[in-house]
This record gives structure tokens, C-alpha cells and sequence, in this order.
């Protein structure tokens, strides 16, 4: 059985010994609740994708706590920069190159070259985050094909017994996954439509996104 818990320093601190210790904890952000581990540790990276169920060539995103974090992982163009100044804290993951001073474990972005990345806007994963010290990978905290959970519960009902904690920090406010964006090419890239509204970033950038077909054709 998987213990429900408050967000409150003690817990938070449990959730990080956890962590440290290759464990799966849930953990609550804006968009919908995240199945987080230790980024940099491969074999909690595999126990996450088992729990699952996903399979290993679906990169993961990174969530970090602050921009020192972010940039210590991946390289930030001027517009990317921007972009995220503009928009972290929230519901955006960028994908960028990734840094040589990167620690995201390899199999957490799938052999990849490049790395996404987002700052959640909710406090009690961003505490959780600087309360472990380090980029902690959280997709959807429920077994893939399912609906993605946006309460405690929902997260104990699908993965009880395969989590080894669920932070509860009440109903997500959104509902609905990020918005993902490429910035490795010439042009950003709309690789997912997501919680952050397509129209809001095209003003932002002073251009159209391109779509991931289009990239692709």
C-alpha cells in the first residue's frame, strides 16, 4: 500500500530520501499529477518507466527548479531564453540540446541528443525539486493508456504499491499536459498542444509555430 501525504517540510523530506534512494514518488504539479525519480539515475529511470508501463524510446521530461538548474542541462538559445523567462514558471516543456555539464541519465531521454525541460509552476513540486537538489523526471503519474491523474487519489488508484510515496497538494489546476516546443532547429517547433495556448506563444515569439509535420516533411 502506498502512503497519501500532505506537502509540508517533513514529507517533503521523506519524498527526497526516497529519491535518493532510486524510489518513485508522485508529486503534484499545475498540469496533472507527475511520476517523478532522480534524473541522473538510470536504474530509477527504468523502475519508472516499468511502473508505467511506457516504453523506453518516449524521452522523458526533466523538470528543474530554477534557471541555474535548466542551464546546467541543456543549451538555451537567445529566443528559447526569452521564451522561458516569459513563461516559467508553467505549464511549457522546451526541448534544447542537451549541455556537456548535463546529468540527465541517457536513458531518461532515450539516447537522445537533446533533453526537454520545464519549470512547473505548482510550489509543491518546485519544493520538492529544490528540496532534492537536482532535475527530477515526473511524466504523468498513471500507467500509459490511462487518463492522466489530476488528484492524489487518482494517482493511488492506478499505481498503488508501485509508487513509493504520493505527495498530495490537492486537484491540479489545469488538467491537461504541457505544451511542448522544440528550439533545436532554425524555427520553434510545436511537438505537443498542451496546457499553455499555442496563440500566447506565437505572440511571443512574433511568429508561427511550426508543426511537427511540417518539420518532419
Amino acid at each position: 500500500m502506498t502512503a497519501i501525504v500532505p506537502i509540508q517540510p517533513g514529507t517533503l523530506s521523506l519524498a527526497a530520501m526516497h529519491l535518493r534512494g532510486g524510489g518513485l514518488v508522485a508529486m503534484p504539479t499545475e498540469t496533472v499529477y507527475g511520476l517523478a525519480c532522480n534524473a541522473a539515475n538510470p536504474d530509477a529511470v527504468v523502475r519508472l518507466y516499468e511502473a508505467k508501463g511506457r516504453p523506453r524510446f518516449n524521452p522523458l521530461i526533466a523538470h528543474v527548479a530554477n534557471m541555474e538548474m535548466a542551464e546546467q542541462e541543456a543549451v538555451f538559445s537567445d529566443q528559447a531564453r526569452e521564451i522561458a523567462a516569459k513563461f516559467w514558471p508553467g505549464p511549457l516543456t522546451l526541448v534544447l540540446p542537451v549541455a556537456k555539464t548535463g546529468t540527465v541519465s541517457d536513458i531518461a531521454r532515450a539516447g537522445l541528443d537533446t533533453i526537454a525541460l520545464r519549470m512547473p509552476a505548482h510550489p509543491g513540486a518546485r519544493a520538492l525539486i529544490e528540496t532534492f537538489g537536482k532535475p527530477l523526471v515526473a511524466p504523468s503519474a498513471n500507467r500509459s493508456g490511462h487518463v492522466s491523474p489530476t488528484t492524489a487519489q487518482h494517482v493511488k488508484e492506478d499505481l498503488d504499491g508501485k509508487v513509493d510515496l504520493i505527495l498530495d497538494g490537492g486537484p491540479c489546476e489545469r488538467g491537461i499536459e504541457s505544451t511542448i516546443v522544440s528550439f533545436v532547429g532554425e524555427r520553434p517547433v510545436l511537438l505537443r498542444a498542451g496546457a499553455l495556448e499555442t496563440p500566447a506563444l506565437e505572440a511571443a515569439l512574433g511568429a508561427s509555430l511550426i508543426a511537427r509535420e511540417e518539420a518532419d516533411g
